[in-house]
């Protein structure tokens, strides 16, 4: 099962002919034909997918949708507009509202905006996953705003990946997790977490700092860049990696801004589920589309005994499952759906890398969808079985 709309960028609902950045991380404007979310889950029904598919409603996605100008603060008017899309949304199935406050246009909401549209979220029985608006030195402040945003919306949280940015701010997983711990015993809080010190997302100057490694995984204006350090492509121009950036925007970056400990230390915490952050359309993407949860159990778990196989397979199923209102999904027992996953577990791996991202993992045999076969001995069977997920009602 994939959870698609995070970080306040999804397909619905919204008709777009030029969707601006960050929405442009799913493919291109071409992809924006969904006037609503009733739309989305019928053509997502007649494409049948091979995976099941739940759905959240993006906050930059209901901005665009409503605002002629949605990088500005939005009017009453233009926020009813919002509501309404999303109450739309929800009763279309959406698994609830997720935010990028950490991007435009998604910054220009204050907390009033946020909280409104979690209410509508947390009223329908849903979740408000959010991107905060800040992960590094502010990390703290921003982790608040988005507790706040829950208890004022009455709706459970996910933080998004959660990590600690750049080398000022590592270690500080140790503070952030302790502040996450305390916030949970007044209300229900999750995060999520991919096993990579690098993350990925669209190229943005104020993330070029000179420190950090960063590498081009698209770029419309030089595709021929994808795959290359961005400061290798500054050399080679005779620029600064400032100056590069913004000669090979819109485009997409790995940056590589996380320490190995936070990581660990964030894979640990009990609360943290798995989730690959997947962006499926780079020309040169980030290895954890295919990596992601391979390397969890054969690395993190198997290698190293950061936890147990059993915590490591729950942590991506049944935990998920649970945090998004996923009825009889995430575990394996009589009258569940069979969600299978057959694998080694003394050889299961990730195989890809940065410079080879695509590799398939090793020691996984079977996957069975709805019961169905998926995959087998390294092929995608023909059978698609997957469907639409629909959130538990309240």
């Amino acid at each position: 099962t994939v959870v698609v709309g995070n970080c306040g960028i999804s397909l619905a609902p919204l008709v777009h002919t030029d969707a601006p950045p960050p929405l442009n991380l799913l493919g291109g404007s071409d992809k924006y034909v969904y006037p609503t979310m009733a739309a989305y889950v019928a053509a997502l029904g007649a494409a049948r997918p091979v995976v099941n598919v739940a759905a959240l409603v993006g906050h930059s996605t209901l901005r665009v949708a409503t605002m002629d100008d949605p990088y500005r603060p939005a009017t009453p008017a233009e926020q009813s507009r919002m509501v309404e899309l999303l109450r739309e949304g929800m009763d279309a199935g959406a698994t609830g509202l997720s935010s990028g406050v950490f991007y435009a246009p998604g910054a220009a909401a204050d907390i009033d905006e946020l909280a409104l549209l979690a209410r509508v979220a947390g009223d329908a029985g849903g979740v408000y996953t959010t991107h905060i608006r800040d992960e590094s030195d502010k990390v703290l402040d921003s982790l608040d705003e988005a507790f706040a945003t829950g208890r004022r919306g009455s709706v459970p949280i996910v933080v998004s990946h959660h990590k600690c940015a750049g080398p000022r701010n590592w270690g500080r997983t140790v503070q952030t997790l302790a502040h996450i711990e305390t916030a949970r015993t007044q209300q229900p809080i999750a995060l999520d977490m991919y096993p990579y010190i690098a993350g990925s997302t669209v190229l943005r100057k104020q993330m070029v700092d000179g420190i950090i490694d960063i590498m081009v995984t698209w770029s419309t204006p030089h595709p021929e860049m994808a795959g290359r350090m961005l400061a290798a492509i500054a050399a080679e121009w005779r620029c600064t990696q400032q100056e590069a950036c913004e000669r090979l925007q819109p485009g997409g970056a790995c940056y590589f801004q996380m320490r190995e400990d936070d990581v660990q230390r964030v894979l640990a915490y009990p609360a943290t589920m798995i989730g690959s952050d997947g962006l499926p359309h780079d020309q040169h993407p980030h290895p954890r589309l295919w990596g992601t949860f391979p390397r969890v159990l054969g690395h993190y778990s198997r290698e190293l005994g950061l936890f147990s196989l059993e915590t490591a397979v729950h942590k991506m199923s049944g935990l998920s499952a649970r945090n998004f209102k996923l009825d009889d999904r995430g575990e394996i027992r009589e009258g569940a759906y069979a969600d299978l996953v057959v694998f080694d577990a003394a050889t299961v791996k990730d195989v890809g890398t940065f410079e080879q991202p695509k590799a398939l993992s090793v020691g996984i045999e079977w996957v069975l969808v709805n019961g169905a076969i998926a995959y087998r001995s390294g092929q995608v069977s023909s059978e698609r079985s997957g469907r639409f997920l629909r959130r538990r009602k309240p």
